[in-house]
């Protein structure tokens, strides 16, 4: 596969899922992340992703590593994420890619209050001139002490004052489209996913963005039994009988081989099935992240012994 090189000294190559995965699979399970990984992270031109579309209405405007996603609606734009740091500038030079006009974007709505999602927004701001910014309570104050907690380090940001608190089952209406949150805590307290529908060849399928993928930020047993138990409500959802979630447009392409498919994908014939439509993935990823955290509960209740 064509995959962006990054620097020598990083160690990682392209945009590879597996390897990522594998190198943050270590980093849970030391609590301390590796030198390579750590660079690459923040290293604009490894991190490069073109803009593309995985549905009719909706543009990846992300990074390798971390993802934002624009939703056309038929009265403005919705984006999802902020992205952070060395990576803002990339995400605006998206956007524009795609042609959206800025004036358009009517809601930014985030998943939690960890830098890599909103470290962007005060940047943003002053350029959505027409968006509201939207999270949950817990994850608006989880911003301001993830905030406090990066001051005098290279990852150091300021936040925007809150604006929309969305509580779980709130909806937001842009134009012909609607987004649910449903409030998900596991990866921090905050964490919010969104539901919302993806057209595909104009075919309405439902889609989801889960919040928050990792236990790199647990407080404890009760904090990983949240996780487990959200990830029961998604399960759920991918198995519902009447409007089963198809897709998940994740927030970290590692964990669901988002660069491997985005390269299925460009390479599509007529007729072919969108490979992004496909709920047993979702239900593999739900299973496979269910198993990491029956681990680490394990784990947290032999400290709480202790």
């Amino acid at each position: 596969m064509n995959q962006t090189a990054s620097r020598p000294n990083h160690g990682i190559a392209g945009c590879c899922s597996a390897e990522i995965l594998q190198k943050f699979v270590e980093f849970g399970k030391t609590g301390m992340m590796p030198n390579d990984l750590a660079k690459w992270l923040d290293d604009p031109k490894a991190q490069y992703i073109p803009p593309w579309k995985p549905f009719d209405n909706v543009h990846f405007v992300g990074v390798c590593w971390v993802s934002a996603w624009l939703i056309e609606t038929s009265d403005g734009v919705v984006l999802i994420d902020t992205m952070y740091g060395p990576h803002v500038d990339q995400l605006i030079k998206n956007i524009h890619a795609t042609g959206i006009d800025f004036a358009d974007i009517r809601y930014v709505l985030m998943t939690h209050g960890h830098f890599d999602h909103v470290g962007g927004a005060t940047r943003l701001k002053p350029l959505l001139p027409n968006a509201q910014f939207a999270m949950t309570r817990k994850g608006w104050d989880e911003t301001a002490a993830d905030v406090a907690m990066w001051q005098g380090t290279p990852n150091a940001y300021e936040a925007i004052a809150p604006e929309i608190v969305l509580e779980d089952g709130d909806t937001i209406i842009c134009g012909d489209a609607k987004f649910t949150a449903i409030e998900t805590p596991g990866h921090t307290w905050g964490t919010a996913s969104y539901l919302y529908d993806v057209l595909d060849h104009g075919h309405r399928h439902r889609a989801i963005t889960v919040g928050g993928l990792g236990l790199n930020a647990i407080e404890g047993p009760e904090q990983v039994e949240a996780f487990i138990d959200s990830l029961d409500r998604i399960e759920g959802l991918a198995k519902d009988k009447s409007d089963p979630v198809m897709v998940h447009l994740t927030m970290h392409g590692f964990s669901a081989n988002l660069e491997e498919n985005r390269q299925i994908l460009a390479v599509r014939k007529s007729g072919e099935a969108n490979v992004f439509l496909n709920s047993q993935a979702v239900l593999d990823e739900v299973s496979f992240l269910r198993g990491g955290a029956v681990r680490r509960l394990e784990v947290e209740r032999q400290k709480n012994a202790e």
